[in-house]
């Protein structure tokens, strides 16, 4: 059985989006980031690259292993000023999950 090509149109340059300077266009993009989605980079400004339960430390190579956490359990509140988040390395962060679902089995 073959698989079916399909032909991508791309959609063609508008002459007002050529002339524009790439600082513009990507002051632009950077603009359309949802600040909802860019929570872990703002939590991670104000709390640092620290665990706040093992207070393991975090250079640049291993930032991926450091979550945000939301304290009350809703990750739609964000508030600018980080006292929904503390930072939890990925280990601490299962570990917390996991504690309210071992309580949530054995309370039955």
């Amino acid at each position: 059985m073959k698989s079916k090509r399909y032909k991508v149109r791309k959609k063609p340059i508008r002459k007002s989006d050529s002339n524009k300077p790439v600082e513009d266009i990507v002051r632009e993009l950077k603009n359309l980031v949802n600040p909802v989605n860019n929570y872990r980079e703002l939590s991670l400004k104000l709390h640092g690259l620290v665990c706040a339960k093992c207070a393991r430390e975090f250079d640049c190579k291993d930032r991926h292993l450091i979550t945000v956490h939301h304290k009350d359990g809703n990750p739609l509140n964000n508030p600018p000023n980080g006292s929904n988040w503390e930072n939890l390395c990925v280990y601490c962060h299962e570990d917390q999950h996991s504690r309210k679902l071992l309580g949530d089995y054995l309370r039955k």
